[in-house]
């Protein structure tokens, strides 16, 4: 299985982006949120819909130093069974077959993996510009 992209040196680059202008962590939040949206829209486009709830639980919720995809929330609590199966319910008599990896965010990640590196790669060199910083 494929694993999280990793990026050595991205928590010093972004406090070296804080030293030079404050807003600058601010612009990579932003940028990793733009990323993540492909992920976002892929993982949606796959989940059932009743009252589409659970569809519009999937957001992106990126931080300076992480770009993330999260699914569910208080008024979706329903969306990790959905997403990866199990038992619920009255002595667990709902069930549905678990998957380790998920159903839905996973799949789309693993599916776009490499648009999505290459999109936090431009994201990064674009911030580093912002900053005035020379980018080879």
């Amino acid at each position: 299985m494929t694993e999280a992209i990793k990026i050595d040196g991205l928590t010093e680059f972004t406090r070296n982006l804080k030293k030079l202008d404050a807003d600058l962590p601010k612009a990579l939040r932003v940028a990793f949120n733009g990323c993540a949206d492909i992920v976002v829209n892929d993982a949606r486009r796959d989940i059932p819909t009743v009252s589409g709830k659970a569809k519009a639980s999937v957001k992106s919720r990126s931080t300076a130093t992480a770009s993330r995809v999260v699914g569910g929330s208080r008024r979706v609590p329903y969306y990790p069974w959905l997403d990866f199966g199990g038992k619920v319910g009255r002595n667990g008599s709902v069930r549905r077959p678990f998957l380790k990896h998920g159903r839905y965010i996973y799949n789309a990640y693993f599916d776009n993996q490499k648009r999505y590196a290459q999109l936090v790669e431009d994201a990064l060199l674009d911030v580093a510009r912002q900053a005035g910083v020379e980018v080879d």
